[in-house]
Protein backbone atom coordinates (compact mmCIF):
# COMPACT_ATOMS: atom_id res chain seq x y z
CA UNK A 1 0.00 0.00 0.00
CA UNK A 2 1.13 3.03 -1.11
CA UNK A 3 1.47 6.23 2.03
CA UNK A 4 -0.66 8.68 1.77
CA UNK A 5 2.21 11.53 1.58
CA UNK A 6 3.50 9.47 -1.22
CA UNK A 7 0.21 9.49 -2.94
CA UNK A 8 0.35 13.48 -2.83
CA UNK A 9 3.71 13.72 -4.51
CA UNK A 10 2.79 11.58 -7.24
CA UNK A 11 -0.48 13.42 -8.23
CA UNK A 12 2.15 16.64 -8.06
CA UNK A 13 3.93 14.83 -10.29
CA UNK A 14 1.62 13.67 -12.58
CA UNK A 15 -0.03 17.91 -12.88
CA UNK A 16 3.32 18.64 -13.22
CA UNK A 17 4.58 16.23 -16.35
CA UNK A 18 0.52 17.28 -17.83
CA UNK A 19 1.59 20.99 -17.67
CA UNK A 20 4.66 20.23 -19.33
CA UNK A 21 2.98 18.39 -22.42
CA UNK A 22 3.25 14.77 -20.96
CA UNK A 23 0.30 12.16 -21.49
CA UNK A 24 -1.17 11.02 -18.16
CA UNK A 25 -0.86 7.70 -19.59
CA UNK A 26 2.71 8.23 -19.95
CA UNK A 27 3.32 8.85 -16.50
CA UNK A 28 1.24 6.44 -15.23
CA UNK A 29 3.56 3.53 -17.05
CA UNK A 30 6.81 5.48 -15.53
CA UNK A 31 5.55 4.72 -11.72
CA UNK A 32 3.93 1.33 -12.44
CA UNK A 33 0.26 2.61 -12.04
CA UNK A 34 -2.83 2.74 -13.57
CA UNK A 35 -4.23 5.91 -15.03
CA UNK A 36 -7.39 5.40 -13.28
CA UNK A 37 -5.63 4.70 -10.19
CA UNK A 38 -4.10 8.65 -10.46
CA UNK A 39 -7.20 10.05 -11.39
CA UNK A 40 -8.69 8.47 -8.26
CA UNK A 41 -6.12 9.82 -5.93
CA UNK A 42 -5.93 13.48 -7.64
CA UNK A 43 -10.07 13.42 -7.04
CA UNK A 44 -9.57 12.37 -3.23
CA UNK A 45 -7.03 15.06 -2.64
CA UNK A 46 -9.02 18.26 -4.21
CA UNK A 47 -11.94 17.08 -2.55
CA UNK A 48 -10.55 15.80 0.81
CA UNK A 49 -7.45 17.24 0.96
CA UNK A 50 -6.15 13.85 1.65
CA UNK A 51 -5.86 10.33 -0.65
CA UNK A 52 -5.87 7.51 1.82
CA UNK A 53 -6.75 3.65 1.26
CA UNK A 54 -10.84 3.53 1.90
CA UNK A 55 -10.91 -0.63 2.02
CA UNK A 56 -12.32 -1.14 5.80
CA UNK A 57 -10.97 -5.22 5.13
CA UNK A 58 -12.58 -8.14 6.80
CA UNK A 59 -13.51 -7.78 10.72
CA UNK A 60 -13.85 -11.31 11.92
CA UNK A 61 -13.67 -13.48 14.90
CA UNK A 62 -11.45 -16.94 14.38
CA UNK A 63 -14.06 -18.95 16.66
CA UNK A 64 -10.79 -21.57 16.94
CA UNK A 65 -8.15 -19.22 17.34
CA UNK A 66 -5.78 -19.97 20.38
CA UNK A 67 -6.75 -18.49 23.60
CA UNK A 68 -3.92 -16.61 25.98
CA UNK A 69 -3.99 -19.38 28.47
CA UNK A 70 -3.07 -21.84 25.13
CA UNK A 71 -0.40 -19.88 23.82
CA UNK A 72 1.45 -19.48 27.22
CA UNK A 73 1.42 -23.41 27.27
CA UNK A 74 2.60 -23.97 23.85
CA UNK A 75 5.43 -21.38 24.93
CA UNK A 76 6.05 -22.96 28.30
CA UNK A 77 6.26 -26.09 26.36
CA UNK A 78 8.93 -25.03 23.78
CA UNK A 79 10.70 -23.39 26.98
CA UNK A 80 11.36 -26.36 28.93
CA UNK A 81 14.77 -27.68 29.49
CA UNK A 82 14.69 -30.94 28.23
CA UNK A 83 13.13 -29.53 24.66
CA UNK A 84 15.93 -26.68 24.27
CA UNK A 85 17.35 -28.59 21.64
CA UNK A 86 14.72 -29.96 19.75
CA UNK A 87 12.54 -29.15 16.92
CA UNK A 88 9.18 -28.29 17.24
CA UNK A 89 8.37 -31.85 14.92
CA UNK A 90 10.61 -33.44 17.59
CA UNK A 91 8.58 -31.74 20.59
CA UNK A 92 5.32 -32.63 19.29
CA UNK A 93 5.69 -37.04 18.67
CA UNK A 94 7.96 -36.95 21.76
CA UNK A 95 4.30 -35.03 23.49
CA UNK A 96 1.95 -37.48 21.59
CA UNK A 97 3.98 -40.52 22.86
CA UNK A 98 2.99 -38.89 26.31
CA UNK A 99 -0.03 -38.70 25.57
CA UNK A 100 -0.22 -34.62 25.59
CA UNK A 101 -1.52 -32.33 22.73
CA UNK A 102 -0.53 -28.63 22.92
CA UNK A 103 -1.08 -27.85 19.45
CA UNK A 104 -0.02 -28.60 15.68
CA UNK A 105 3.78 -28.48 14.77
CA UNK A 106 2.24 -25.54 12.27
CA UNK A 107 0.72 -24.23 15.30
CA UNK A 108 4.14 -23.79 17.27
CA UNK A 109 6.10 -22.54 14.66
CA UNK A 110 3.72 -19.41 13.79
CA UNK A 111 4.19 -18.77 17.52
CA UNK A 112 7.15 -19.32 17.99
CA UNK A 113 8.01 -17.32 15.09
CA UNK A 114 5.17 -14.24 16.51
CA UNK A 115 7.88 -14.23 19.80
CA UNK A 116 11.15 -14.32 18.00
CA UNK A 117 11.91 -17.84 19.29
CA UNK A 118 12.60 -19.35 15.86
CA UNK A 119 16.79 -19.31 16.98
CA UNK A 120 18.99 -22.38 15.53
CA UNK A 121 18.61 -25.38 18.12
CA UNK A 122 21.09 -27.82 19.03
CA UNK A 123 25.46 -28.23 18.32
CA UNK A 124 24.94 -28.17 14.06
CA UNK A 125 25.54 -25.43 12.17
CA UNK A 126 23.00 -23.31 11.51
CA UNK A 127 22.31 -22.76 7.73
CA UNK A 128 24.57 -20.10 6.11
CA UNK A 129 23.74 -17.44 3.36
CA UNK A 130 24.51 -18.83 -0.08
CA UNK A 131 28.31 -16.93 -0.56
CA UNK A 132 29.19 -14.28 -2.90
CA UNK A 133 30.26 -15.44 -6.91
CA UNK A 134 33.82 -14.19 -7.08
CA UNK A 135 34.00 -10.57 -8.65
CA UNK A 136 37.68 -10.44 -10.63
CA UNK A 137 38.37 -8.06 -13.05
CA UNK A 138 41.37 -7.77 -15.39
CA UNK A 139 42.40 -4.67 -17.92
CA UNK A 140 45.33 -6.07 -18.92
CA UNK A 141 48.25 -9.05 -18.78
CA UNK A 142 48.93 -10.81 -15.66
CA UNK A 143 46.07 -9.37 -13.94
CA UNK A 144 43.90 -12.43 -13.32
CA UNK A 145 44.96 -15.75 -13.78
CA UNK A 146 43.39 -19.24 -13.79
CA UNK A 147 43.94 -22.65 -13.46
CA UNK A 148 42.90 -26.13 -12.86
CA UNK A 149 43.75 -29.54 -13.68
CA UNK A 150 41.74 -32.20 -15.98
CA UNK A 151 42.29 -35.95 -16.55
CA UNK A 152 43.20 -37.36 -19.81
CA UNK A 153 42.86 -41.12 -20.94
CA UNK A 154 46.07 -43.20 -20.24
CA UNK A 155 46.42 -46.61 -22.42
CA UNK A 156 44.49 -48.56 -19.94
CA UNK A 157 41.05 -48.37 -18.88
CA UNK A 158 41.25 -46.32 -15.56
CA UNK A 159 44.62 -44.97 -16.08
CA UNK A 160 44.67 -40.97 -16.75
CA UNK A 161 47.23 -38.50 -17.10
CA UNK A 162 46.94 -35.37 -14.97
CA UNK A 163 47.54 -31.86 -16.92
CA UNK A 164 48.11 -28.80 -15.35
CA UNK A 165 47.55 -25.79 -17.28
CA UNK A 166 47.28 -21.92 -16.43
CA UNK A 167 45.91 -19.26 -18.62
CA UNK A 168 45.82 -15.10 -18.24
CA UNK A 169 42.46 -14.43 -18.60
CA UNK A 170 42.47 -11.11 -20.00
CA UNK A 171 44.27 -12.39 -23.21
CA UNK A 172 43.55 -16.20 -23.00
CA UNK A 173 46.57 -17.09 -23.53
CA UNK A 174 48.17 -20.01 -21.97
CA UNK A 175 50.69 -19.50 -20.00
CA UNK A 176 52.08 -22.78 -19.12
CA UNK A 177 50.96 -26.71 -19.29
CA UNK A 178 52.25 -29.73 -17.71
CA UNK A 179 51.13 -33.38 -17.35
CA UNK A 180 52.14 -35.79 -15.14
CA UNK A 181 51.07 -38.79 -13.83
CA UNK A 182 49.33 -37.39 -10.71
CA UNK A 183 47.87 -34.52 -9.09
CA UNK A 184 49.39 -33.07 -5.97
CA UNK A 185 50.19 -29.56 -4.11
CA UNK A 186 54.32 -30.27 -4.49
CA UNK A 187 53.48 -30.62 -8.46
CA UNK A 188 51.39 -27.46 -8.47
CA UNK A 189 54.28 -25.68 -7.09
CA UNK A 190 57.02 -26.48 -9.06
CA UNK A 191 54.79 -26.10 -11.91
CA UNK A 192 53.57 -22.39 -10.89
CA UNK A 193 57.55 -21.45 -9.74
CA UNK A 194 58.55 -22.03 -13.91
CA UNK A 195 55.69 -20.49 -15.09
CA UNK A 196 56.09 -17.33 -13.12
CA UNK A 197 59.65 -17.47 -13.91
CA UNK A 198 58.91 -17.32 -17.23
CA UNK A 199 56.17 -15.11 -17.35
CA UNK A 200 58.38 -12.59 -15.44
CA UNK A 201 55.83 -12.51 -12.69
CA UNK A 202 57.55 -11.59 -9.59
CA UNK A 203 56.66 -10.85 -5.99
CA UNK A 204 55.27 -7.05 -5.46
CA UNK A 205 52.82 -8.14 -8.83
CA UNK A 206 49.07 -7.37 -8.35
CA UNK A 207 48.33 -10.85 -9.82
CA UNK A 208 45.14 -12.99 -8.94
CA UNK A 209 45.01 -16.78 -9.22
CA UNK A 210 41.62 -17.86 -9.43
CA UNK A 211 40.84 -21.86 -8.97
CA UNK A 212 38.44 -23.99 -7.82
CA UNK A 213 38.80 -26.35 -4.94
CA UNK A 214 40.41 -29.18 -5.57
CA UNK A 215 42.94 -30.82 -3.18
CA UNK A 216 46.10 -29.41 -5.18
CA UNK A 217 44.61 -26.03 -5.39
CA UNK A 218 43.71 -25.84 -1.82
CA UNK A 219 47.25 -27.01 -1.16
CA UNK A 220 49.55 -25.55 1.76
CA UNK A 221 52.22 -25.97 -0.13
CA UNK A 222 50.95 -24.62 -3.40
CA UNK A 223 49.71 -21.35 -0.91
CA UNK A 224 53.06 -21.01 0.72
CA UNK A 225 54.74 -20.55 -3.24
CA UNK A 226 52.20 -18.52 -4.28
CA UNK A 227 52.74 -16.10 -1.33
CA UNK A 228 56.34 -15.81 -1.84
CA UNK A 229 55.93 -14.89 -5.13
CA UNK A 230 53.06 -11.98 -4.52
CA UNK A 231 50.15 -13.72 -5.93
CA UNK A 232 46.83 -13.77 -4.39
CA UNK A 233 44.80 -16.30 -4.38
CA UNK A 234 40.48 -16.86 -5.52
CA UNK A 235 38.49 -19.81 -5.63
CA UNK A 236 34.94 -20.74 -7.13
CA UNK A 237 31.92 -21.21 -4.73
CA UNK A 238 31.81 -25.33 -3.93
CA UNK A 239 29.80 -27.07 -6.73
CA UNK A 240 30.05 -24.32 -9.10
CA UNK A 241 31.71 -25.23 -11.99
CA UNK A 242 30.92 -22.00 -13.77
CA UNK A 243 33.17 -19.87 -11.79
CA UNK A 244 35.86 -20.81 -13.90
CA UNK A 245 34.51 -21.09 -17.07
CA UNK A 246 37.83 -19.13 -19.12
CA UNK A 247 39.34 -22.63 -18.11
CA UNK A 248 36.49 -25.03 -18.57
CA UNK A 249 35.82 -23.09 -21.96
CA UNK A 250 39.54 -24.35 -23.04
CA UNK A 251 39.10 -27.24 -21.66
CA UNK A 252 36.39 -28.16 -23.90
CA UNK A 253 38.10 -26.39 -27.11
CA UNK A 254 40.94 -29.07 -26.33
CA UNK A 255 38.90 -32.27 -25.79
CA UNK A 256 36.50 -31.25 -29.05
CA UNK A 257 39.63 -30.43 -31.14
CA UNK A 258 39.51 -32.41 -34.40
CA UNK A 259 43.34 -34.03 -33.22
CA UNK A 260 42.29 -34.89 -29.86
CA UNK A 261 42.61 -39.31 -29.66
CA UNK A 262 39.20 -40.96 -30.26
CA UNK A 263 40.63 -43.39 -27.11
CA UNK A 264 43.27 -43.08 -25.50
CA UNK A 265 46.39 -41.98 -25.15
CA UNK A 266 49.84 -44.40 -25.55
CA UNK A 267 51.83 -43.53 -22.95
CA UNK A 268 52.67 -40.08 -20.81
CA UNK A 269 55.26 -38.87 -23.36
CA UNK A 270 52.99 -39.17 -26.16
CA UNK A 271 50.45 -37.16 -24.15
CA UNK A 272 52.92 -34.57 -23.33
CA UNK A 273 53.55 -34.20 -27.04
CA UNK A 274 50.30 -33.26 -28.15
CA UNK A 275 49.34 -31.11 -25.67
CA UNK A 276 52.60 -29.05 -26.50
CA UNK A 277 51.51 -29.56 -29.55
CA UNK A 278 48.09 -27.79 -29.02
CA UNK A 279 48.97 -25.43 -26.95
CA UNK A 280 51.95 -23.72 -29.42
CA UNK A 281 48.56 -23.69 -32.46
CA UNK A 282 45.66 -22.39 -29.75
CA UNK A 283 48.20 -19.60 -29.23
CA UNK A 284 49.58 -18.72 -32.45
CA UNK A 285 46.56 -19.53 -34.66
CA UNK A 286 43.12 -20.17 -32.71
CA UNK A 287 40.97 -16.96 -33.60
CA UNK A 288 39.06 -16.99 -30.35
CA UNK A 289 35.69 -15.32 -30.76
CA UNK A 290 35.61 -14.08 -27.05
CA UNK A 291 38.58 -11.44 -28.25
CA UNK A 292 36.99 -10.61 -31.93
CA UNK A 293 38.70 -13.67 -33.70
CA UNK A 294 42.59 -12.54 -32.90
CA UNK A 295 44.62 -14.72 -31.57
CA UNK A 296 45.54 -14.96 -27.47
CA UNK A 297 49.14 -14.53 -28.64
CA UNK A 298 48.34 -11.25 -30.92
CA UNK A 299 46.26 -9.80 -28.12
CA UNK A 300 48.82 -10.60 -25.53
CA UNK A 301 51.94 -8.87 -26.91
CA UNK A 302 49.83 -6.20 -27.75
CA UNK A 303 48.85 -6.92 -31.62
CA UNK A 304 45.27 -6.90 -31.94
CA UNK A 305 44.47 -3.57 -31.46
CA UNK A 306 45.95 -2.49 -34.93
CA UNK A 307 44.46 -5.90 -36.25
CA UNK A 308 41.06 -4.54 -35.17
CA UNK A 309 41.73 -0.68 -36.80
CA UNK A 310 42.30 -2.29 -40.03
CA UNK A 311 39.21 -4.27 -39.98
CA UNK A 312 37.53 -1.43 -38.84
CA UNK A 313 38.86 0.94 -41.80
CA UNK A 314 37.42 -1.87 -43.96
CA UNK A 315 33.38 -2.31 -42.83
CA UNK A 316 33.60 1.66 -43.01
CA UNK A 317 34.91 1.70 -46.69
CA UNK A 318 32.44 -0.51 -47.47
CA UNK A 319 30.10 1.07 -45.95
CA UNK A 320 30.38 4.17 -47.53
CA UNK A 321 30.58 2.32 -51.13
CA UNK A 322 27.07 1.17 -50.21
CA UNK A 323 25.51 2.98 -47.45
CA UNK A 324 21.75 1.38 -48.77
CA UNK A 325 23.07 -1.93 -47.63
CA UNK A 326 23.93 -0.71 -43.74
CA UNK A 327 20.62 -0.65 -42.03
CA UNK A 328 22.95 -0.51 -38.86
CA UNK A 329 26.33 1.05 -37.80
CA UNK A 330 29.22 -1.10 -39.06
CA UNK A 331 30.15 -4.07 -36.75
CA UNK A 332 32.17 -3.00 -34.10
CA UNK A 333 35.72 -4.80 -34.35
CA UNK A 334 37.19 -2.87 -31.32
CA UNK A 335 39.06 -5.07 -28.61
CA UNK A 336 37.06 -5.91 -25.01
CA UNK A 337 39.17 -3.29 -22.30
CA UNK A 338 38.06 -5.09 -19.29
CA UNK A 339 37.56 -8.99 -18.97
CA UNK A 340 35.50 -10.08 -16.00
CA UNK A 341 35.25 -13.55 -13.92
CA UNK A 342 31.54 -13.38 -12.96
CA UNK A 343 29.87 -10.29 -13.14
CA UNK A 344 28.92 -8.10 -10.34
CA UNK A 345 25.18 -8.31 -9.76
CA UNK A 346 23.15 -5.34 -10.86
CA UNK A 347 22.33 -3.02 -7.61
CA UNK A 348 18.52 -2.12 -6.99
CA UNK A 349 18.04 1.19 -7.86
CA UNK A 350 15.39 3.60 -6.81
CA UNK A 351 13.24 5.99 -8.79
CA UNK A 352 13.86 9.88 -7.52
Amino acid sequence: MIPSGDRGAIVALLQEGISRGLSAKAIADLFGLATRTLRRWGLMIRTQGFSCDQRKGASRHVMHRFSEEERQQVLSTVNDPRFADLTPGQIVAILAEEGVYVGSESTIYRIMRQEGLLNHRGRSRPPREPREPPVLEATGIHQVLAWDITLLPGPAKGQFYYLYMVMDVWSRRILGVEVHDRECGELAKHFFDRVCRDEGISSGSTTILHADNGAPMRSYTLAAKLAELGIALSFSRPRVSNDNAYVESWFRTMKYHQSYPVRRFRDLLSVRAWVDGFVDWYNAEHRHSGIKYVTPNQRHYGEADAICRVRQQTYEQARAQHPRRWARPPRDWAQPTVVRVNHPRPQDTVAA
